[in-house]
């Protein structure tokens, strides 16, 4: 399961991890006020991609996109990027890189591309 604020490349990261034969669903967790409202998909991993207001700005072409809508964003995204697996700065790497440090990830989990550990709960470090 991928999660982050609008444009942080939340369908391009599941396009591309399907292409790879992973199963990969991006969730709009931002755009709901029902914090857990994520886990209804029952995620083995979660994937939280980051991204800034002025990315989001530039990617979306809305130098007014509004900085209230995006803090909202962030604090309902609290829950799952709590419990992400990999965090990664979206803004500062190519789609490209992203998935190239995804996919890396996940074949580095044991059972890769069988039934990956479920890592809801844990802490994940800072990518």
């Amino acid at each position: 399961m991928i999660v982050g604020p609008c444009a942080a490349g939340k369908s391009t990261l599941a396009a591309g991890l399907r292409n790879l034969g992973y199963e990969a669903m991006p969730i709009a967790q931002e755009h709901s006020d029902i914090p857990a409202l994520w886990r209804h998909a029952e995620p083995d991993l979660v994937v939280a991609l980051d991204v800034d207001l002025p990315t989001i700005r530039a990617r979306r072409a809305e130098e007014g996109w509004p900085e209230w809508l995006y803090q909202t964003q962030r604090r309902r995204l609290e829950q799952a990027r709590a419990a992400a697996a990999l965090i990664i700065d979206a803004g500062s790497a190519s789609p490209a890189d992203i998935l190239a440090r995804v996919a890396q990830f996940l074949q580095e989990q044991p059972g890769a591309g069988a039934e990956l550990p479920n890592q809801l709960g844990e802490k994940p470090e800072p990518a």
